[in-house]
């Protein structure tokens, strides 16, 4: 999710969206129902870090087309939409939506959303997994691998090497490390 973010929009009506979007920096691509949606989010070379999904579609309405794409992917959606009621929007959650903006928005608050989003998907994604070297460590499964081999390590050592690799660059005292690995749960000698 570097650079430039690209976004699927699904609308029957795609034209304000398409416009729009690009002026605030992103990178749109149109699809103007549900089936051709699914065949350009499926093509190997296409990766959206968002799709923009409209409710109703001919040929095959939202709902269905977040279905499909929740077998394969956790790409944030946004699901756009007339109807606004309690129940379509539970429906929309339950499915896999991450947003609901009823029509018709403001411009600059589906933008807003849109960042605020990808701001928190790209976060999770940071968090998750983290680099060092060799070293991913992926903090979401609790494994480590070196130079892709997988590494055991108790509950504390996994703690101690995440903190370690969080904290690249820092000259790290033993009291900070005791405090922020063992949570000052630690009665032991300080020099242990």
């Amino acid at each position: 999710m570097g650079g430039v973010a690209s976004i699927l929009v699904v609308d029957d009506n795609p034209k304000f969206l398409a416009d729009a979007l690009p002026m605030y920096g992103y990178d749109v691509t149109v699809a103007e129902d549900g089936l051709e949606a699914l065949k350009i989010l499926f093509k190997d070379e296409n990766d959206f870090d968002l799709i923009l999904l409209d409710h109703m579609m001919p040929r095959m309405d939202g709902w269905q087309v977040c279905r499909e794409i929740r077998k394969e992917s956790n790409v944030p959606i946004i699901m756009l939409t007339a109807k606004s009621s309690e129940a379509d929007e539970l429906k929309g959650f339950e499915l896999g939506v991450d947003e609901y903006v009823a029509k018709p928005f403001r411009p600059n608050v589906l933008v807003a959303r849109v960042g605020a989003l990808l701001k928190r998907a790209k976060n999770s994604v940071e968090e998750a997994a983290l680099n060092a070297g060799g070293i991913v460590l992926d903090k979401a499964a609790h494994t480590v691998t070196v130079d892709g081999n997988h590494v055991e390590l108790s509950v504390k050592e996994f703690e101690l090497l995440t903190y370690f690799v969080e904290n690249p660059h820092v000259a790290l005292s033993r009291e900070k490390i005791l405090n922020n690995v063992w949570n000052y749960d630690y009665f032991g000698d300080a020099r242990t």
